[in-house]
């Protein structure tokens, strides 16, 4: 358990929160990862899209504030309100284990995998948390795109 400020501590009614939010900031990191290299590459059909319209990943944000970003904004706040807010109270209350939503196509059955796959799960989410920081500030510096050279 990595606690170097002792939070587990001062507010144990809230470790299952703190748990609860680093496990979906580190999913969300994973994707942001993704979507930071994948459209170096590829990007969806539209002109507004293409690579003339917006050469650079970073520059996407300022050039698609108008329409889309308002979208995202709406569709991120859906899902906060419908999801995310029921489930960080039946976490707190104990009807479920942090980050659990259901889905459990790739779980493993046995206890032991479940376990592993819940700490890798965490430990990729963590690394992916400093990634994401890391390619973006590098981006913005040096203003190249993957590798982030």
């Amino acid at each position: 358990e990595f606690d170097p400020l002792g939070l587990s501590e001062t507010y144990s009614p809230l470790v299952p929160f703190f748990r609860e939010a680093e496990i979906r900031h580190g999913r969300t990191a994973q994707l942001a990862v993704l979507g930071y290299i994948i459209p170096d590459f590829v990007r969806i059909p539209g002109e507004a899209y293409s690579f003339e319209a917006v050469p650079k990943t970073v520059d996407a944000h300022n050039a698609l504030l108008e329409g889309p970003m308002h979208q995202l904004l709406l569709w991120i706040s859906l899902w906060d309100i419908v999801i995310t807010y029921p489930s960080i109270q039946a976490t707190m209350k104990g009807e479920r284990a942090p980050g659990d939503y259901g889905i459990r196509m790739l779980y493993p059955k046995d206890e032991a995998g479940q376990k592993k796959y819940e700490l890798n799960e965490l430990l990729h989410g963590r690394l992916a948390m400093c990634a994401i920081g890391g390619i973006a500030t590098q981006t913005v510096i040096t203003g190249h795109g993957f590798p982030f050279l």
